[in-house]
């Protein structure tokens, strides 16, 4: 590991101005548990980490009803897997939470730092860069070893998948994410935060280098019905192999609007509008669920090696709309 300094700061102004308008000169430490493997391995190397952990403003739970759930960035999984309003009002956001098995990522990893990890691509966490090439130009992944890698979204150059487990939940159940930069506060909606990268200097997530995620605002969800359903390969500490989240209301027994988003499929969390609509104006029953997971995956180009992705992405969305509407 090279040798950085670490600055500590106790407010989010302060937080911000510690940090380098230079790609790469500093990092953001939230719980570490991804930073510290990146720095460990030589992916990044920044000059200066900013820690979060002191700054009280970024932590927390809360729910008004005007308002909705407010997720401080600083909050653990652990916090939100103890949380009675989330398990009951947003079970879909408690079940993502609840796929990550690991005790110790629980009580360390954060709100924040789930939204903005680096991708688990292999061949990115061997060095070879965020969007591999050969030393032609050629990119290496429809070639290569792709078992994990997208069939949504992978036109090229980037076919890597999102790697955050909160994503889908979020982006269906229409959040938002509060940043702070030097210019000030800004909002954008979950889905616009993910961003696919068009080189190697990309990042992943609608943050410049000096601006920090502060606050997850989730609408209340007390009439919607939301779930998520993962697949993975082991029970152990694992990342799903391909993930759906729903939420919907019902107008009686007829869905009434829906938003379906599959995680682990493609470079940034897949909105199935297919699948929506298929859904929308329908009873839930196990046709139109099936139905609804058939249009989730329609445009699906799976590589050489990750065909069996299609298949269990249409069964999560089947299986996601089937547990919500229970």
């Amino acid at each position: 590991m090279h040798e950085f300094e670490y600055a500590n700061p106790t407010t989010k102004a302060q937080a911000v101005a510690l940090l380098s308008d230079k790609a790469g000169e500093t990092e953001v430490l939230a719980g570490g548990t991804d930073l510290l493997s990146l720095m460990k391995d030589f992916i990044v190397t920044p000059k200066r980490v900013v820690s979060l952990k002191d700054v009280r403003e970024l932590k927390g739970i809360s729910f008004s009803p005007s308002a909705g759930l407010r997720i401080g960035a600083m909050a653990t999984f652990e916090e939100l897997l103890d949380s009675p309003l989330v398990r009951r009002n947003y079970r879909s956001i408690w079940q993502a939470v609840e796929g990550v098995t690991s005790p110790q990522i629980r009580n360390f990893g954060t709100a924040g730092g789930d939204l903005c990890q680096r991708p688990r691509c292999w061949y990115y966490r061997a060095g070879f860069g965020l969007l591999p090439k050969d030393q032609s130009g050629k990119p290496l992944l429809p070639d290569g070893d792709n078992r994990y890698h997208a069939i949504l979204g992978n036109e090229g150059p980037a076919y890597f998948v999102s790697p955050s487990s909160l994503a889908p939940a979020l982006i269906s159940l229409a959040a938002k994410v509060k940043i702070l930069g030097p210019k000030g506060e800004r909002t954008v909606s979950a889905e616009e935060f993910f961003v696919t990268p068009k080189v190697d200097t990309d990042r992943e997530v609608a943050l410049s280098p000096q601006e920090i995620v502060t606050d997850i605002i989730v609408p209340s969800a007390t009439a919607i019905r939301n779930a998520t359903y993962e697949v993975r390969q082991k029970e152990a500490l694992d990342w799903p192999l391909a993930a759906a989240s729903v939420a919907f209301k019902l107008n009686g027994r007829t869905v009434e609007a829906a938003r379906i988003t599959l995680g682990h499929v493609a470079p940034v969390p897949w909105r199935a509008k297919g699948a929506e609509q298929s859904l929308t104006g329908k009873t839930v029953s196990e046709e139109t669920a099936l139905a609804a997971g058939e249009a989730a995956v329609a445009a699906a180009k799976p590589l050489t090696g990750n065909a069996y992705k299609v298949q269990l992405a249409r069964i999560a969305v089947k299986r996601a709309i089937l547990a919500a509407a229970s």
